[in-house]
């Protein structure tokens, strides 16, 4: 049996030349290992999969999320979404936030609802991408007494937003009290 298999490839390299079968047995491993790595994702839906695992070694399942309850829909569905009004209810949602101790949160909040009321006055036009310094800059040169409260109120939502400055109830107050000035310079006060 040796020797036949010996003569074979004796043959095999005298019709192909070595390194062409050293090419092809790179492929071919190559392949091999794709196939390996990726098993079950080349095989059809319908066929049945066979089990690879090895003895002794855990199994990984992949979670399924639970079906969501079929009430559940149909509440969602049912309940109309709130909408806001156009009188502005500025905040009402990031006093809530502050209450509950989510002090980053409120100044965002208070910041958004801050471009939300200079928005609709007319004093700026916000585009998608628009930082908040854009918008200080804008807001300052349609009116100018709000630049310095606009400017401060800027920094200190960096600060914590961007910067990753922890916020406390001090910030919190500082920031309502430049955006109640803001509001007040713009005509929106609450």
């Amino acid at each position: 049996m040796s020797r036949r298999y010996d003569e074979w490839i004796a043959d095999l390299f005298d019709v192909v030349p070595g390194r062409t079968v050293l090419l092809l047995l790179f492929l071919a491993t190559l392949t091999g290992s794709l196939l390996w790595y990726s098993f079950p994702v080349w095989i059809p839906r319908g066929m049945p999969r066979i089990s690879l695992r090895l003895p002794g070694l855990p199994r990984w399942r992949r979670r399924r999320r639970p079906a969501p309850h079929p009430e559940a829909e149909t509440q969602e569905i049912k309940t109309p979404s709130p909408v806001r009004p156009e009188a502005p209810l500025t905040g009402q949602s990031a006093d809530v936030l502050a209450s509950q101790g989510r002090y980053d949160e409120a100044i965002r909040q208070r910041m958004r609802d801050t471009v939300t009321d200079l928005t609709r006055a007319g004093v700026v036009a916000p585009e998608p991408g628009t930082t908040a310094a854009e918008l200080a800059d804008a807001a300052a040169g349609s009116r100018p007494g709000i630049a310095p409260a606009m400017d401060a109120a800027t920094a200190l939502f960096s600060e914590v937003w961007y910067g990753d400055r922890p916020a406390r109830a001090e910030h919190d107050e500082h920031m309502r009290r430049l955006t109640d000035e803001v509001r007040t310079d713009v005509g929106g006060a609450r």
